[in-house]
């Protein structure tokens, strides 16, 4: 089965108000924390004569006028490459500036605000000023050789800082920070998602994991009990008290060093394999982790000599289905049931394999799921 579809329990208007309000000064108390932790509450920022928000600048216009209209990118130390080159004077060519309305926009800034900074930066030498080419109207900005030197420095301050702050933590622990920042952003903002996923075999704590994210998902999305927890975790004993590694396997997928999905397959009979524990976490779904979990099961199953693949699931469980329809399973029973707190519709499902040999080995029943 596979939870991957939405359908939460009602929660009265009181509830919700006490758990957003908690969730509310969580998130404050992060913020206070972190703020303090890397020094932003501090007039100078990483012990320069800069503010926050001046060295926040100087970086936007490092990257920005690299990446939004020169298309080039800083180097590891955070200077411009040879595409904003500078003339004997230290001046930029037009190929690393940044439109100032636009950096204004970006930062959200107030018009006189940025324009103070900028005079300031530009009589230290660390930035010029000019009208923009395509349109007279606006004005660019762009660094010298001096702001970008002094960039550099302010990027090598802030790299070496986090570098400190990861040496004392664990390298399990800085995965998970990384990882934790990076559903902050994701949630938050516009980061991009992980581009790529893997399948990989189990390893050890994934059974765990299994049972583990199998009783969460299908109680917040569902609403269904400890007894579907219970189930998963026999299943899971089950696979691993007669395991037949010839026969049965199981696999994980992983993005970004996390796993997000997993499935079973497992021997029902000497010619019929089961697909078991299909799960999608809800941030992986979308990107056809399901479908190649699915696959993979089926090509293993093939493999093996199996000659069908058979799996029960419920109706609501609608995403799932479609998936186990587009690989070619049919629907063959469904009978009403009432389990793990609700009343549902189980579901058989079936698939005929290309006829293989199948290999031999002694019965032994399963539950199903």
């Amino acid at each position: 089965m596979s939870a991957s579809s939405t359908s939460t329990e009602p929660q009265s208007t009181t509830q919700a108000e006490a758990v957003l309000a908690e969730r509310t000064s969580a998130v404050r108390a992060f913020n206070r924390f972190y703020t303090g932790l890397i020094g932003a509450l501090g007039g100078r920022h990483l012990h320069s004569p800069y503010s926050l928000t001046e060295a926040r600048i100087l970086y936007e216009l490092a990257r920005g006028g690299l990446t939004t209209t020169a298309g080039t990118t800083p180097d590891a130390a955070g200077t411009p490459d040879a595409a904003g080159t500078t003339d004997a004077a230290g001046t930029t060519d037009a190929a690393g500036t940044t439109d100032v309305l636009t950096l204004r926009r970006d930062l959200d800034l107030d018009a006189s605000y940025l324009s103070r900074i900028l005079t300031r930066f530009e009589a230290d030498g660390l930035v010029r000023r000019d009208r923009s080419e395509a349109d007279a109207r606006r004005q660019v900005v762009a660094l010298t050789a001096k702001g970008r030197a002094e960039f550099a420095s302010l990027d090598a301050r802030a790299a070496d800082d986090v570098r400190r702050l990861l040496s004392g933590l664990a390298e399990g622990d800085q995965a998970r920070l990384a990882t934790a920042m990076g559903v902050i952003r994701e949630l938050l903002g516009h980061a991009p998602r992980p581009p790529a996923y893997v399948l990989r075999s189990l390893r050890p704590g994934d059974l765990g994991w299994v049972v583990h994210r199998n009783a969460v998902l299908y109680a917040e999305e569902y609403g269904w009990d400890a007894t579907y927890e219970a189930l998963v975790a026999r299943i899971v004993a089950d696979y691993i008290d007669h395991h037949d590694p010839a026969r049965e396997t199981g696999w994980i997928a992983e993005m970004d060093g996390n796993p997000v999905g997993a499935v079973f397959c497992v021997r029902k009979d000497d010619e019929t394999a089961q697909l078991r524990l299909l799960l999608v976490e809800p941030a992986a779904r979308g990107l056809g982790v399901g479908g190649r979990l699915v696959e993979e099961c089926v090509g293993f199953a093939e493999r093996v000599g199996y000659r069908r693949l058979v799996l029960w699931t419920n109706d609501v469980l609608t995403q799932a289905r479609r998936i186990y329809e587009r690989v070619g399973f049919r629907l063959e029973k469904a009978e009403a049931h009432h389990s793990f707190g609700k009343d549902l519709v189980g579901q058989w499902w079936g698939l005929d394999l290309p006829s293989a040999k199948s290999a031999k080995s002694p019965t032994r029943s399963t539950e199903a799921t």
